[in-house]
């Protein structure tokens, strides 16, 4: 069997992490960030979120000096624990980047549904209460399987497409960041926080491991590195990507606040573009918002689609999943069963439309906290040196708190009905179809 493409660099690794955090969440849901925190609170949940997550990229950088895996999590919990509980911290992780997909896909019918409303017609059904646009769902389906096919093709190509998704989202976001100084004011962000300081802040960290999901994308495309490549580097990369990416949501969150008042801006739809179109009194500096969260959401959904793949292609190589899903094309050398595989899941998944928006962050969320918490616990039953294992066991409480803010109800913001369901429908999707490990 053919091994993948080897062919990615440091900037690479940073432009897939960094991609794969970076989406429309700070345009589609900035009125709920705002509700839950107020632009203080939401600010530095998310600046803290970045903080206390070091330890958990550290440990992550660590592991993949030993175990250059791109089972990621399941790789590191196997050297521990039974093979069940390595497969299903896997099938939970590969959760937490595959649901981003449908998720994105969605969002695009949303901006696009903004910019032109006549895509909000032809209602085919309604899921929740929420109605199913056949325009929408046809720019989802067109978008994935664009993304579909730069993956099937290459692992540089979709590297390049990454790198230049990103370098556009931080050109523009420096130019939004300079506006909003220039033209809000001080009053606009008062009062600093929803309720409590502490609770504000509290209500935002809950959601955080979703958006920062990302950062630990790197060891995924282990396998995939230049064979230059210094091992050190994969540290650099996740940490520039979990700074640079906690930084990018606090300032767009202060930005938001400060060039209109923030308390005007809750309930509306891409609150972010109603704010610069407020502040400003002109409707240019939407149009510049829509491009570069259309950005956004092609190198996030890219990011995502590639970790899933990676994933599920590694599961089927461990014998876990079906071992077609190991398959490696001759020519591309790119997962291509298991790309095909995640493009038939997100399109699936896009049917179920804007319903799926809030319970995908909720559960998303605590996927990744979990495979956080999975791979800082197997690292510290390896690890010998006192030094990393009390950062190891930091991380292991910081994973293991935001479990329980998701799934203890006397935690504000804990599962509803709706995430329960969602988490059980994926437990028994994964039981169906996991395969005893080969010897």
């Amino acid at each position: 069997m053919p091994a993948l493409a080897r062919k990615l660099r440091l900037h690479d690794y940073f432009a897939l992490a960094f991609g794969t955090m970076i989406g429309t969440g700070w345009l589609v849901v900035m009125d709920d960030w705002l509700g839950r925190g107020g632009p203080a609170g939401a600010a530095l949940g998310f600046a803290i979120g970045g903080l206390i997550l070091l330890p958990v990229g550290y440990v992550y950088g660590q592991w993949v000096k030993r175990l250059p895996d791109a089972a990621g999590e399941a790789a590191y919990t196997a050297q521990v624990f039974p093979p069940i509980i390595s497969y299903f911290t896997g099938w939970m992780m590969l959760l937490a980047y595959f649901i981003v997909c449908p998720w994105e896909a969605v969002a695009l019918g949303k901006i696009a549904a903004y910019i032109f409303p006549w895509l909000d017609s032809f209602e085919l059904y309604r899921v929740a209460g929420q109605p199913v646009f056949l325009p929408r769902l046809i720019l989802g389906i067109a978008l994935t399987l664009l993304l579909a096919t730069i993956n099937y093709r290459g692992v540089r190509l979709s590297a390049n497409f990454q790198k230049a998704m990103s370098s556009m989202i931080l050109l523009i976001f420096f130019m939004l960041l300079c506006i909003s100084g220039a033209r809000g004011a001080p009053a606009n962000f008062h009062p600093a926080f929803r309720g409590a300081p502490l609770l504000s802040i509290f209500l935002t960290l809950q959601i955080v491991p979703y958006f920062l999901t990302g950062f630990e994308s790197a060891p995924k495309y282990a396998e995939e590195s230049n064979p230059d490549f210094r091992v050190k580097s994969y540290m650099h990369a996740i940490a520039l990507a979990l700074a640079v990416g906690a930084l990018f949501y606090s300032l767009s969150i202060v930005a938001v606040a400060y060039i209109a008042p923030w308390q005007s801006l809750l309930g509306k739809h891409f609150s972010t573009a109603v704010a610069f179109e407020q502040g400003i009194g002109k409707h240019w500096p939407v149009q510049l918002i829509l491009v570069m969260a259309l950005f956004g959401l092609f190198q996030c959904f890219n990011g995502n689609f590639a970790a899933s793949a990676r994933l599920l292609f590694a599961y089927a190589r461990r014998g876990t999943v079906a071992p077609r899903f190991a398959s490696i094309h001759p020519k591309f050398l790119t997962p291509s069963v298991a790309v095909i595989g995640i493009t038939v899941g997100t399109l699936i998944a896009l049917l179920l439309g804007d319903a799926i928006l809030v319970p995908v962050t909720e559960v998303g969320s605590m996927a990744s906290a979990l495979g956080w918490l999975a791979a800082c616990l197997s690292f510290w039953f390896v690890e010998p040196r006192v030094r990393l294992r009390v950062i190891t066991a930091m991380g292991v409480c910081v994973s293991f708190l935001l479990i329980l803010m998701k799934l203890v109800p006397a935690f504000p913001g804990h599962f509803t009905a709706a995430e329960w369901i969602a988490l059980a429908v994926w437990l028994v999707l994964g039981a169906a179809l996991h395969r005893r490990q080969a010897a």
